[in-house]
């Protein structure tokens, strides 16, 4: 097991106090008991790669001295600047990313993280924790800007660990590259603190779909998505899996705040693709031949059982939309440079618009004239 990284994500992982949490209900997600997804993602997943305790606690601690090593080239890269303190990593194994991950989704989609009554939300709440247990294997890093004074930045050790040795690549350069991506979505959330609010204003909108359970949606989404599969084309909805289906079987104005959701990921992890690699080598020696062979593990799952997943929850289609947010930062970077496409970040107006993604001209035409 990775020892290093179970001591220092368990350590630093807490369940707030009951008080402390949000108590209105959303629609989206109907009853979801966190707690037990937590519980139950935990029982779930797998254990990370074997190495020795001091390997492990090497990498936490180099770990947490890259986090903090990568706010410089970001700003630099960037051209954010702000007052905010720069909080501390939190390095966590995949358990302590699913504990995580459960109190972020209660906050954000503003449910009790362990709803009253004997059976609310149980069911939801272990579809949940098995949905967590297979994402904890993929995570490298995550920021999350509902938890603590000014956001979480989370990296998983073991999973870092596991795709650095797959990839054949330098260990100390793919650990500082992967927190400069993470480093610059903290940048991204502090730079512009209305994003954090535009984000929750589109969930909220998204709830208003009814009080149907989480797990009977998902359940009922993920057959649909099998029998379209098996009958439908590649511009059927269920080629993007759920979220494309959940997307087709929208009414207008949840399916337009799904839209803009789906706008602003791209935008956000295009962006953090873009710092990643415009650092250089001369701060990430190898970092053409990490681009390279991590996007070419990105694209080729071994794995039939985790094929069939990607399949079903559309990663496919999320890596490809990663793809065009970074086709679309680079290409206006290159045509008016950082400074003007930090007007991006301005407000909601400045985002780029879905068919904007696919020509960053046509953003430039309408927000900077």
């Amino acid at each position: 097991m990775f020892e290093g990284a179970d001591t220092a994500g368990e350590s630093d992982i807490a369940v707030p106090d009951q008080d402390q949490r949000p108590g209105r209900r959303s629609g989206l997600t109907g009853a979801v008991d966190w707690r037990l997804a937590a519980r139950t993602g935990g029982a779930l997943v797998p254990p990370g790669p074997r190495t020795s305790r001091f390997f492990a606690e090497q990498a936490v601690e180099e770990l947490a001295r890259a986090s903090v090593r990568a706010e410089g080239p970001v700003r630099e890269v960037t051209g954010l600047l702000d007052d905010r303190p720069v909080p501390a990593a939190r390095i966590v194994d995949r358990r302590g990313w699913i504990g995580a991950a459960a109190d972020s989704m209660a906050a954000l989609t503003g449910t009790e993280a362990e709803p009253a009554g004997r059976f609310a939300g149980k069911p939801a709440g272990v579809q949940a924790g098995a949905m967590l247990a297979f994402l904890s294997t993929a995570i490298l890093g995550q920021y999350d800007p509902f938890t603590g004074e000014d956001g979480t930045l989370l990296l998983v050790a073991p999973n870092i660990v596991a795709v650095e040795r797959l990839l054949g690549v330098a260990p100390s350069d793919f650990r500082f590259w992967v927190c400069l991506h993470e480093v610059t979505h903290r940048v991204q959330f502090s730079s512009a603190p209305w994003l954090a609010d535009y984000m929750k204003a589109n969930v909220e909108i998204l709830g208003e779909v009814g009080d149907e359970p989480m797990a009977e949606m998902l359940s009922r989404l993920v057959e649909e998505v099998r029998e379209r599969r098996r009958g439908g084309g590649a511009d059927d909805p269920a080629s993007r899996g759920i979220v494309g289906l959940l997307r087709a079987t929208q009414a207008p104005a949840q399916r337009e705040a799904l839209d803009r959701m789906l706008m602003l990921g791209t935008l956000l992890e295009g962006h953090a693709d873009h710092v990643m690699d415009a650092v250089g080598p001369a701060v990430v020696p190898t970092v053409e031949q990490i681009r390279a062979a991590f996007d070419k593990r990105r694209t080729r799952p071994t794995n039939p059982i985790q094929r069939l997943l990607r399949a079903l929850l559309g990663v496919d289609a999320k890596v490809a939309q990663y793809v065009r947010g970074k086709a679309f930062v680079d290409h206006v970077v290159g045509r008016v440079g950082m400074t003007e496409f930090n007007v991006v970040w301005t407000d909601d107006y400045t985002l780029p618009l879905p068919e904007e993604i696919e020509d960053g001209d046509r953003w430039i035409a309408r927000v900077l004239g």
